[in-house]
């Protein structure tokens, strides 16, 4: 492509309303633009990219047998209500209806119509396992779309569901997901950990996630450097050990406690650890009010609560003052388990139930108990619904966990028999007796790939693509398009490059020399031709984008040169 002719608005200035590298980027290059919050446009040089991730994905789907399909966006409200997930997806779906007032949602993922589209086709175990798969756009109406492409309304996925006729084929089905997902993303040489993820309102069975690292990433990556163990901050299991669980127990007590309310208030006035503390965290759910006892030096994980309740965590909102007063009958920082109203109903984190004589508020303004033990509380234990934090320990092996952040790229589901309950989808086994099918769910975001790859790949003068997925393999830079010999040899090199299978910009616009040099470090071409002085010799300057190292050789070398950076990442031409 020569650029006088390419409709490329790259950006001098960092527009005010992108916040991390890979959003300021692709607005400054060029390559997308927003229409409105959370819904952008594509331009040339972010389709091609897009087009290339989803090429790689499409390669490997296809490699592992998944056959590819296209399924309508539009889903009808009925196979959303047979499954329970019309109302549990939450305000994220968009709803709409037509004329005739029959209810519908943009997809937000495809489980039920997918699992519709078999259900009546599929009658015999002979036929499994099957593996279909799509890459369309998706829609969820994100309270607060941010990041760009991160966090977006419209954005494009690959999503693929398994049939299986057992456990043992769902699990060998997830994992033949699990080393195509580790392809693609290699090839888009990302750097990635697949965590266990949390699975929500989406299955029931096993869930790992393939998180990009990336210090701008919204989710939390929890890992062990000694063994294999890794979650997401939301999944992982929390080592909590509980101190002074020998040592006797002794009377209760109420302290006047004069408008101290928060834990680290508390801990000065009573001269002890936070872990010496109960907090009780009061919610509602629906009509429900619920009361979660923690550790003083804790912080409730709000999905293993959710999870406990089997409850999408939409459905989870803080309880207000006036509740509070009304369960406590006291101002609000002085919420305890003893004494509190009648219809609260009290969840237990299992590691409270080994303290001893710790401190609770009194349900009384300005006073706290202290010496409370568990015999004198009454509630529902629950094994864990601790938030992970630095320094707890490895669950697998005890070594001291690692936190970092990372992006969700993709994630694979199993999902058991979740979906085949709803909508009733049975095929005859070899007995003849109809058996409900087993399925598997996998997603990979296109849109985040994109900009998790830029969150990698970049610095100060703008996106270092790897060769891979590369709007472009090569630009060639005509310093003075003016002067023949120039314009002639990066012609020359333009079309051998293109006869040989290599992507090439050619810019051949008359703008200054800086001008183009900060054009090509923007839009982040990986390897650069320089079409200068000596084009009346045959000599052109050839660099690689992110690598400080310039070589002046022959125009007969430039394609040798180019072919060996192709050899060298197993890429063919």
């Amino acid at each position: 492509m020569k650029m006088s002719k390419m409709y490329m608005p790259t950006l001098r200035e960092v527009p005010s309303e992108a916040e991390i590298p890979s959003h300021k980027l692709l607005l400054r290059a060029g390559m997308i633009r927003k229409l409105v919050s959370g819904v952008y446009s594509f331009l040339p040089l972010g389709f091609r990219v897009i087009k290339k991730i989803e090429n790689i994905v499409r390669e490997e789907m296809d490699k592992a047998g998944s056959q590819e399909v296209l399924m309508s966006a539009i889903q009808p409200k009925e196979l959303w209500e047979e499954t329970g997930r019309w109302t549990d997806f939450g305000p994220e779906m968009f709803r709409l209806n037509d004329r005739h007032e029959r209810s519908f949602c943009l997809g937000p993922t495809h489980e039920e119509i997918f699992i519709d589209l078999i259900k009546d086709e599929l009658k015999s175990y002979k036929q499994l396992p099957l593996n279909i798969y799509q890459i369309q756009t998706k829609y969820r109406d994100e309270k607060r779309p941010r990041f760009g492409l991160m966090r977006s309304r419209e954005f494009i996925m690959k999503d693929a569901y398994s049939f299986d006729k057992d456990i043992e084929g769902m699990k060998e089905s997830y994992m033949n997901m699990w080393r195509a997902y580790e392809n693609v993303f290699e090839r888009c040489s990302l750097y990635f950990k697949v965590v266990e993820g949390d699975s929500g309102a989406m299955g029931t069975g096993d869930l790992h996630e393939f998180m990009a690292m990336s210090n701008i990433g919204e989710g939390e990556v929890v890992y062990c450097k000694d063994c294999d163990y890794a979650a997401t901050d939301e999944k992982a299991k929390v080592i909590y050990e509980v101190k002074n669980v020998l040592i006797d127990k002794l009377e209760k007590e109420e302290v006047h406690t004069p408008n101290i309310k928060t834990i680290e208030d508390l801990m000065e006035f009573f001269h002890i650890e936070g872990s010496n503390f109960v907090k009780t965290l009061l919610y509602r759910v629906k009509e429900d009010i619920i009361a979660i006892l923690i550790p003083g030096d804790r912080e409730l994980n709000e999905t293993k609560f959710a999870n406990y309740l089997n409850i999408p965590e939409h459905e989870l909102e803080m309880l207000d003052e006036e509740t509070i007063k009304r369960v406590t009958n006291a101002e609000v920082g002085f919420a305890g388990p003893i004494g509190i109203h009648k219809d609260v109903r009290i969840l237990i984190d299992s590691r409270v139930n080994k303290m001893r004589n710790f401190i609770v508020g009194a349900n009384k303004t300005n006073y706290h108990i202290k010496n409370v033990n568990i015999d004198d509380i009454s509630g529902e234990e629950v094994e864990d619904l601790l938030l992970i934090k630095p320094g707890d320990k490895c669950p697998k092996c005890g070594s001291e966990l690692e936190i970092d952040r990372g992006i969700e790229v993709g994630n694979i589901f199993q999902l058991g028999t979740k979906y085949s309950d709803g909508l009733n989808a049975t095929y005859l086994d070899e007995n003849g007796k109809a058996q409900k099918f087993l399925m598997g769910s996998y997603g990979i975001g296109i849109n985040r790939t994109m900009a998790a790859i830029i969150e990698q790949s970049h610095d100060d003068k703008g996106i270092i693509w790897p060769l891979a997925v590369a709007p472009y393999h090569v630009i060639i830079t005509v310093i003075n398009p003016n002067k023949e010999d120039q314009l002639n040899l990066g012609e020359e090199l333009y079309d051998e490059l293109l006869s040989k299978g290599i992507e090439v910009l050619l810019d051949d616009r008359k703008e200054r020399p800086g001008v183009k040099f900060t054009d090509a470090e923007l839009i982040g071409i990986p390897l650069r031709i320089t079409v200068g002085r000596d084009a009346n010799k045959g000599v052109v300057e050839f660099s690689i984008r992110g690598e400080g190292e310039k070589n002046n050789i022959q125009k007969e070398e430039v394609y040798q040169n180019v072919k060996k950076l192709f050899e060298e990442q197993n890429l063919n031409i």
